[in-house]
């Protein structure tokens, strides 16, 4: 039971279930910026490209409210959109800062000293050596 206990602690307070918790709280809070990127932004764009506001939920076929279902698609459709740019864009800016570190740690090995940087090297250690 204490090692039951102890696997508990390590997952509750390790980065598990913590990073799982902030993914939640941050999904929240970018679904409302998406929904309102959607509903404030686009749909009055296609509004503005098509000439009258887009809403189909007047739209029904007999007993069946099929503009409310294309109204949600469309709405899905736009988050999508959003949400591949949102995602293309981080995607993009990760490989740049990839290619930055490792450009940094490719960094060239020192060049090997000339013959007369060596030979001048040999002659300061016999000269030391001399004084000694």
């Amino acid at each position: 039971m204490a090692k039951f206990i102890q696997e508990f602690k390590e997952f509750a307070i390790g980065g598990n279930l913590i990073d799982m918790a902030i993914g939640v709280i941050v999904g929240g809070a970018f679904n409302s910026v998406i929904s309102s990127l959607v509903a404030d932004v686009f749909t009055p764009l296609l509004g503005m490209i098509f000439g009258s506001e887009v809403d189909f939920s007047e739209l029904t076929l007999g007993a069946i409210q099929i503009g409310s279902f294309i109204n949600a698609i469309v709405s899905f459709l736009l988050t999508a959109l959003c949400l591949f740019s949102v995602i293309k864009a981080i995607n993009k800016a990760k490989a740049v800062m990839k290619k930055e570190q490792e450009a940094e740690a490719e960094e060239p090995a020192p060049e090997e000293p000339s013959e007369e940087v060596k030979l001048l090297t040999d002659i300061k250690e016999l000269l030391a050596a001399s004084q000694k």
